[in-house]
């Protein structure tokens, strides 16, 4: 089994929506809410293409991931210090275009409070050919993901790939996964496709509101 520093090797078109939040609470005059504007897309389920494991090694740094979605974008400042090995390979996913046209599966709107994205193939099973360690995990403590958090998604110890999750509420769950990056720019639009809820009207699954990843930059 060949090994990267840490990193292991293993083997439609949406309609046009415009969804309305209400702004922060000012006294009078009353503002007209603010619009997050859904575009159309045609992204689509698909095969997650093969990106080769980038080597690991320092210096370690902070770096910006741009997400261009057909809602706007979502900015997020990665910790390429405190995550370093999650960073790299994300950074090797973004600039291979794995996550280009790919939408966000998931959403939950009780209990946990976030939007996953980041599988090619929509189903919540798919990722890259390699995987790797957690890292930079929280305490076990109350509300130990809050508002604005990044994190990994896996399927158990040391199984992370490709996709993440947004947490838009203060949220608190096992302390079992990645934590690699905080939203600065962005939130907002996220919350609105929450507000929306699920497409089977449950409080875990598809959002309604269709939202995909056009791409993703790194800087």
């Amino acid at each position: 089994m060949q090994k990267v520093a840490k990193i292991i090797l293993t083997s439609s078109l949406f309609t046009f929506c415009t969804i309305y939040f209400p702004t922060t609470a000012t006294a009078a005059p009353t503002k007209k809410p603010l619009p997050v504007i859904c575009k159309p897309t045609t992204a689509k389920a698909h095969t997650a293409k093969n990106i080769t494991p980038p080597e690991v090694k320092p210096p370690f740094k902070n770096r910006t991931f741009t997400l261009t979605t057909n809602c706007g974008e979502i900015v997020i400042q990665a910790n390429g210090k405190s995550a370093p090995i999650t960073v790299t390979a994300l950074s090797a996913l973004a600039k291979g275009g794995f996550y280009n046209n790919s939408y966000c599966h998931r959403l939950t709107t009780e209990k946990i409070y976030v939007l996953q994205c980041g599988d090619p193939t929509g189903t919540g099973r798919g990722g890259p050919n390699f995987t790797y360690q957690d890292e930079n995990l929280p305490q076990d403590i109350e509300i130990n993901y809050p508002a604005g958090t990044v994190a990994m998604a896996n399927r158990g110890a040391n199984t992370n790939g490709s996709q993440f999750f947004i947490v838009y509420e203060d949220t608190s769950m096992d302390p079992n996964y990645t934590i690699w990056g905080r939203v600065t720019k962005g939130l907002d639009i996220v919350k609105a496709i929450a507000k929306e809820g699920v497409i089977d009207g449950t409080w875990d699954g598809m959002p309604k509101q269709m939202i995909a990843i056009e791409r993703v930059r790194v800087r």
